[in-house]
């Protein structure tokens, strides 16, 4: 089992899903989810590596292992720390 951390914030996410239901729930905005409009930008303060590699639209965006788009990501295994600009 993984999780998502922000601030005082964990939500755990099952190994090889999505961690786009997780952002939302911290508040990451999100525009189209399907990883077109770049809304859902996150920074991965600790833990990349737990992270599936970049998909062809965060390639497309120029995202790197510690910008990544939430609605595109899964995790692997353990946990992530992350940020975002909060609305």
């Amino acid at each position: 089992m993984g999780a998502v951390k922000f601030k005082d914030t964990v939500i755990p996410v099952e190994d090889g899903e999505p961690i786009r239901d997780a952002c939302e729930q911290l508040g990451v905005p999100f525009g189209c989810r399907s990883g077109l409009c770049g809304t859902c930008m996150i920074t991965i303060e600790e833990g990349e590596n737990n992270l599936t590699e970049l998909t062809p639209e965060e390639e497309s965006m120029d995202r790197d292992r510690k910008h990544r788009l939430a609605c595109q990501t899964q995790i692997r295994q353990n946990s992530i720390t992350i940020t975002f600009d909060e609305v």
